[in-house]
Formats: C-alpha cells, structure tokens, sequence
C-alpha cells in the first residue's frame, strides 16, 4: 500500500485574498513504511510574503524571486502523488492551497475524501490534547531538534512519524521492509535449509538406555503411558 505524506508552506492562510504556496514537500510510505522517496519544491509566489509568513518559515520574497512556479513543477508534483492517498495535518488547510493552484493550471481539484487527516486520528486516538504538529511530536517523543522553523519536507518528515505512532507506534519500525525492498537490499532469495546426508550418531550410550529403562519400569510400572525402548 503505497501512500504520501505531504505539506506546504504558504505567504498566508487563504488562497481566497491571494495567498500562494511557497513551498511543497511530500514523503513516500509502502506498507506504512518510509522508502526514502521524497519531493521537495520551493515555489516563486508571485507576490510579496508577508513579514508574520516569514517569521514561520523563514522564506523571503527575495529568496523566492527565482525559484520555479507552480505550473513548472506541477506534472512532476501529480506524478509523484500518483493515485495514492494523502497524509496531511490539517488536510482541508493544505488542499484548499494545492487545489487553489491547480485550478490557475487547469487541473482536476484533489477531493478532501482522498486526505488522512493526522489530526482527526490524533482526535480519536488522545482526545482532549493538543493537535499541533509540534505538541504531538512531544507526546510522542518524536525528535524537534532540526525545526527551528516550519519547513514542508521537514513537516511531511514529522507528519510520517506522528501518523506512524497513531496508527500503531514504532513497533512497525521493527518490522522487515517491503518485500520489493528487502529484496533490493538483500539482493537473494530465500533457500531451503539443506539436509544432512546422514544423520549423526546418538550420544547417549547403550548403558544409559538401560539404566533409563529399568527406573521407569521399576518406579511407573504399568502407570507409564509411553514406553522407552532402545533404538
């Protein structure tokens, strides 16, 4: 079962006043288990960004100003998702803005049906908490070192793992990977054990075996419900 984990960094909270996407990242799951697989995409908003955006994420107008625009990157970005289903904290947030910019590029909306919403499981899962991305990573004592600010692959990269303990911890991490996986690494395919031609000589001696048979006779009698009998 192959699925993405993505995010987005925007210049704002609505695409509806002119808000635009400044960054997308996405991570790819197989069987609920990281692939390595990643896209990552800073995007040129055609506008300005907001001093309080800047303050979240760190991107600039200036830093922006030659980087590509979506409808450059967007048959890449399509071909990544595939058909999989969507990972995202706070889907309806992140597909109003995708689905924003596919329509300026002429493509079919992303419905919210297709989206695994992190935080209606984590709803499910501890209610009563807190829902932030970094609130569940404490909670779950998943790494905030490298966040210093908000960044889209780095979010997907965190988003994985809190989707990975709310649908049943880390003991999947333990589990083997994907068979197309293990194969690529291992690079062999299973044997059968060999046989041993003949089979070893038994170590217990002819003395033992009648020692053994005379304490059962004498101490079990009939009672015994097997019987030793020397090979």
């Amino acid at each position: 079962m192959r699925e993405i984990v993505f995010d987005t960094e925007t210049t704002g909270f609505e695409p509806a006043d002119g808000h635009r996407i400044v960054e997308i990242g996405c991570v790819e799951l197989v069987d609920h288990f990281p692939t390595g697989r990643t896209f990552q995409a800073y995007l040129n908003p055609e506008r300005d960004v907001p001093i309080e955006s800047q303050r979240v994420h760190g991107l600039s107008a200036e830093f922006l100003a030659d980087k590509a625009l979506f409808a450059h990157i967007v048959e890449e970005f399509l071909e990544f998702l595939g058909d999989a289903p969507l990972v995202i904290h706070n889907a309806s947030f992140d597909l109003k803005f995708v689905n924003a910019e596919f329509k300026r590029t002429g493509h079919p909306p992303i419905p919210l049906a297709r989206a695994i919403d992190t935080i209606e499981i984590a709803k499910r899962k501890v209610p009563g908490a807190r829902y932030s991305l970094d609130e569940l990573c404490k909670r779950f004592g998943v790494d905030l070192s490298a966040r210093t600010k908000h960044g889209a692959l780095l979010d997907a990269q965190l988003t994985a793992e809190i989707y990975l303990e709310l649908i049943g911890g880390r003991q999947r991490g333990l589990m083997l990977a994907p068979a197309e996986i293990a194969a690529s690494q291992v690079g062999e395919q299973v044997r059968a054990a060999r046989q041993r031609p003949e089979k070893l000589a038994p170590l217990i001696t002819e003395v033992e075996i009648a020692l053994h048979a005379a304490f059962v006779a004498k101490e079990l009698g009939d009672k015994t419900l097997w019987k030793f009998e020397a090979a």
